[in-house]
């Protein structure tokens, strides 16, 4: 998700930020200061929009960040550019999680385990404004992540359902509604501790999903497309 910028330079030629220009057609390479304020940006979004909405003050995202108003702009012109890149910063790091989980743990339930606690710390709370009118879930970049985020987080609870270890009555819409809101603080509230009192309640609701399951389930289990479909 990096951006980058040509200046004039001699024809045919592109010029790279790091330093100078490059072959015709190359494409140039962002200077490391500027992938790291993006990257500064991005995270205090994320953390203002958990906290506050998608309609935290940009002004205090930057302060945030550690940057000036105008390092914000020049890297996402409006609120709508910010929402839109949060969104994919979030699902495409949350999607890393759920494929490494399930390759690198020894049991389905563990990596489901190691999944949901990684989500949490990469405030997937943030993925609130997709649900919401104004959010443009049209965009092609949008689809390709939400594909991925969904095939990698479906194909993880199925691993967990297939071995026995996770009941069956529940869809990947559980699992994320679940998850978004028991990570998600009261908003404005500054609670302390918000971190510790998250990963101690996401650890009761993975254990309420170990097979075999204790209770019956009102209604049917919930798939995201279910959730795009009455919020969307």
């Amino acid at each position: 998700m990096s951006t980058s910028r040509t200046t004039a330079a001699a024809p045919g030629a592109v010029v790279d930020l790091a330093g100078g220009a490059g072959a015709p057609g190359r494409v140039p390479k962002p200077r490391a200061d500027a992938v790291r304020n993006r990257e500064r940006i991005l995270v205090a979004a994320r953390e203002m929009f958990v906290e506050f909405g998608s309609q935290a003050p940009l002004d205090e995202i930057a302060r945030r960040a550690g940057i000036g108003n105008a390092t914000l702009y020049r890297h996402f012109p409006d609120r709508a550019a910010l929402v839109h890149h949060v969104v994919l910063y979030v699902m495409d790091r949350v999607t890393v999680h759920a494929e490494d989980s399930l390759a690198e743990e020894p049991d389905a339930f563990a990596a489901l385990c190691r999944f949901t606690h990684a989500a949490a710390d990469e405030r997937i709370g943030a993925l609130c404004p997709m649900l919401s009118d104004g959010f443009d879930g049209d965009h092609p970049e949008l689809h390709a992540a939400r594909d991925a985020l969904e095939a990698a987080v479906d194909t993880l609870l199925t691993a967990g359902q297939g071995s026995g270890l996770v009941r069956a009555d529940i869809g990947v819409g559980d699992l994320m509604v679940a998850l978004s809101q028991l990570s998600r603080p009261l908003p404005g509230t500054g609670c302390l501790d918000a971190d510790r009192f998250a990963h101690r309640h996401l650890q009761l609701f993975l254990d309420g999903l170990r097979a075999p399951a204790r209770s019956e389930l009102p209604g049917a289990a919930a798939t995201l497309e279910d959730l795009r479909r009455k919020t969307m």
